[in-house]
């Protein structure tokens, strides 16, 4: 009984203080970037819109019989850009309060249903997002914070098997990743990985070029580090439950001690690179292995009903977890994948491979069919006289699926997103950092390949440009408004 209740000799309420309120940082992020870029992207008038998604799920689903979209309650209200709204300010309203720790000052069950009102708010979203929703960090923060749902208040201790869910989560994230890298590209096995990825990364940042110029002896230790650390180092994420059988500090030292070394290795990606908040909910859920000497009094006893509720979701993780745990000893190993439909025990993973160069589409547009100028984006690489900007924790969707073109083809929400540029649709140059029509309408657009690399220190000292570029070709010749019907 000692495991299930959790008042034995460890005191995770510091944890549970910096995965409640961090994870909640994190939907606000959320909520506030989708209120931002979903409705151009997705909404009623997007790229993709999701009525047309609700709709065709529909029909599907009554010629099939079968479930063709994870839960949302955009199947049951229906879809409308002001309903996306309201779903973002109440998340945003309800996660600032769980920051500010008032649904924590009651019993348990009020930030049970804050953190289980976020996780299906969001997942509404996520699930009629379509591929500007897609990445491993959205159905990551749903998980976090189904998980911490069950952490309790102030009222009691946080149960132990609730902290055990928390490690386990970071443990498949960070040694999915792991895996994901030695079973993909050579790069990862030679060690040479990390003397591209700077470079050809999504959206450099700030400090990627510097990282890039560095020598190859320190890019080869970053992937030793990085295989130290997700490979080996997070089996000792569990090692302070130890401390729930012996009475010895030695493994809440060592929880400690693995997570400073992950946080650590989490702050250089953070520093080098924009990869939205997967970094920082990291940072968070590597929490979960810090904790402190506990007296195990009696005046920290926990619910009964609670005790029932926080084991009734551990024994349905322990169900739901098959697959995932299978999933990372497993050849075909899946890299951000979901087993169930409600995205809970998922594989996670990142980067299995590293692309050697880089691949910028170009987005120009002409008044006249002879001048043509450049759309300027906001995180992704265009001006080569521009310092890569921060943009993580905040998510660009737009800017990170334009990154993704030149690897996979042309996909349909591009050949839209051209249609727009020729509309001046103000959301969608709201997405823009630069529009060189100042809000009026193009005669024509085109899309020109570009290959890109960092410049080296003499190139930088005598041009002042980061990046240097060559042309390649032109990926879509001129289009108007009436060849895109």
């Amino acid at each position: 009984m000692e495991i299930m209740n959790g008042v034995a000799a460890v005191d995770f309420e510091f944890a549970r203080q910096m995965l409640q309120r961090g994870i909640a940082v994190l939907f606000i992020l959320g909520f506030l970037s989708t209120l931002n870029q979903f409705r151009p992207l997705a909404g009623e008038r997007g790229l993709l819109p999701a009525p047309d998604l609700l709709l065709r799920a529909r029909e599907i689903e009554h010629e099939r019989g079968q479930k063709m979209l994870r839960p949302t309650l955009f199947r049951w209200a229906g879809y409308t850009d002001r309903r996306l709204a309201l779903v973002c300010w109440a998340g945003t309203t309800v996660a600032f309060l769980l920051v500010a720790g008032v649904p924590q000052l009651g019993p348990p069950w009020v930030p049970m249903l804050c953190f289980l009102a976020l996780w299906y708010g969001y997942m509404s979203v996520t699930s009629i997002g379509r591929t500007f929703y897609g990445f491993g960090w959205e159905m990551l923060l749903c998980e976090a914070g189904f998980l911490a749902a069950f952490l309790g208040s102030n009222s009691q201790p946080p149960t132990t098997v609730t902290i055990v869910l928390m490690m386990w989560l970071v443990f498949r994230l960070e040694f999915g990743a792991g895996m994901i890298k030695v079973r993909g590209g050579r790069e990862w096995r030679d060690l040479t990985a990390l003397m591209y990825h700077h470079e050809t990364q999504p959206m450099p940042g700030p400090l990627s070029r510097t990282a890039h110029l560095m020598p190859s002896w320190f890019h080869r230790g970053e992937v030793v580090g990085n295989h130290v650390t997700q490979l080996g180092l997070t089996w000792l994420l569990f090692v302070p439950l130890l401390s729930l059988a012996i009475d010895s500090p030695w493994p809440l030292l060592v929880g400690a001690g693995t997570a400073a070394v992950v946080i650590v290795t989490q702050l250089w990606l953070v520093v080098t690179g924009n990869f939205a908040w997967l970094n920082w909910a990291t940072i968070v859920l590597v929490f979960s292995a810090v904790g402190i000497p506990g007296s195990g009094s009696a005046d920290a006893d926990i619910p009964i009903y609670w005790v029932v509720v926080t084991s009734a979701v551990f024994i349905l993780y322990v169900i739901l977890s098959w697959p995932a745990a299978r999933n990372l000893f497993s050849r075909n190993q899946v890299m951000n994948g979901s087993f169930n439909r409600w995205q809970l025990a998922n594989a996670y993973g990142a980067f299995g491979t590293v692309t050697t160069t880089r691949t910028e589409y170009v987005i120009e547009g002409s008044a006249d069919g002879v001048t043509w100028q450049e759309y300027g984006f906001r995180g992704k690489p265009g001006d080569v006289h521009r310092r890569p900007p921060q943009i993580a924790p905040y998510h660009l969707r737009l800017d990170w699926m334009m990154w993704f073109l030149p690897l996979g083809g042309i996909d349909r929400w591009f050949i839209v997103l051209l249609h727009r540029l020729l509309e001046a649709d103000a959301p969608t140059l709201k997405l823009l950092a630069h529009d060189p029509f100042h809000a009026a309408r193009p005669t024509a657009v085109r899309v020109v390949s570009y290959r890109y690399r960092f410049s080296t220190r003499d190139e930088f000292t005598a041009t002042g440009d980061r990046w240097v570029r060559d042309r390649r070709s032109v990926l879509i010749p001129p289009m108007t408004r009436g060849s895109l019907y």
